[in-house]
């Protein structure tokens, strides 16, 4: 099945009261786990890159024609988004011309009224194509390619203007942030959450950036209340090298060509393909494709 834009399975999800999972990848292994736990879960998938993994894995040309192509080899039949997290304006272009079939343009850094009008152009310039947008207000506590936050609560009036650019999807802060929660985390603010659901309206789906982490219960119920994207990424890097250290450590590189990389990264693998397993069925999105 070829990529497909975020719009349609992001509001059907929003309608029927499940999520997606957006999960980023950041080599040929990450991509290849998040296909096949896709695929035996009978469920839609959102894979991301943000910009630095991107550029790591050789450009985002490189990174188009990876997923075309594992989707054709490994005979992918759910539905796939191809998306870029946390993407500054030019590289939101350039993933627009090189195959992207959604982009994030996160513009929560500038002036709110840059980051609207650069919205706009984007927007105008991606749905030309029948691509997918989201945007952010205010800013996701924690780090995102040097993109740091402290985990405020998005403005209700920005969000309503930011939504009325014709975005489809909004990223939001209800308290979540970017990479492992702190032990004093106070949790998401589920009130917030309702105020910005019933200003941009109960068809919107929201974002929730910095999933990974969150416990399972406060997920669900975010869900329930709008949430239609949450993003992982940094619970599957502790995965894969908890997974890896743990090879390393019971000798297993020494034994015969245990050090073949083939062997080396299959442990990690196979922890990210259990991880984006037990993700799906929290979101319940299988069998959703």
């Amino acid at each position: 099945m070829p990529l497909v834009s975020g719009s349609e399975i992001f509001k059907e999800a929003r309608k029927n009261g499940y999520a997606i999972g957006a999960y980023n990848t950041n080599n040929l292994e990450w991509t290849q786990a998040i296909l096949q736990s896709a695929q035996e879960k009978n469920a839609p998938v959102l894979i991301q890159t943000s910009m630095g993994a991107a550029k790591y894995m050789g450009g985002y040309k490189l990174v188009v024609d990876m997923v075309n192509n594992l989707i054709d080899s490994m005979n992918i039949t759910v539905p796939v988004v191809l998306h870029l997290d946390h993407g500054e304006y030019e590289h939101a272009l350039e993933c627009i011309e090189a195959g992207y079939t959604s982009v994030m343009f996160d513009g929560s850094s500038l002036p709110f009224e840059e980051n609207l009008a650069k919205t706009k152009d984007v927007v105008k310039k991606a749905h030309a194509k029948g691509m997918s947008v989201e945007c952010e207000v205010g800013t996701i506590g924690g780090e995102e390619d040097g993109i740091v936050g402290t985990g405020e609560l998005a403005d209700i009036d920005e969000c309503i203007q930011m939504v009325n650019t014709g975005i489809d999807f909004l990223a939001c802060g209800i308290g979540n942030i970017h990479g492992v929660y702190p032990e004093n985390w106070k949790g998401l603010d589920f009130d917030h959450l309702q105020a910005i659901t019933e200003a941009v309206g109960k068809d919107v789906p929201l974002v929730l950036h910095g999933g990974s982490g969150i416990p399972q219960d406060q997920i669900e119920k975010a869900i329930t209340m709008g949430i239609s994207k949450v993003n992982v990424n940094t619970e599957f890097q502790i995965a894969f090298a908890k997974a890896t250290r743990q090879y390393i450590e019971d000798g297993k590189d020494q034994e015969g060509k245990g050090f073949d990389p083939r062997k080396l990264l299959a442990p990690g693998k196979e922890a990210i393909i259990k991880e984006a397993k037990n993700h799906i069925d929290w979101f319940g999105s299988a069998d959703k494709a």
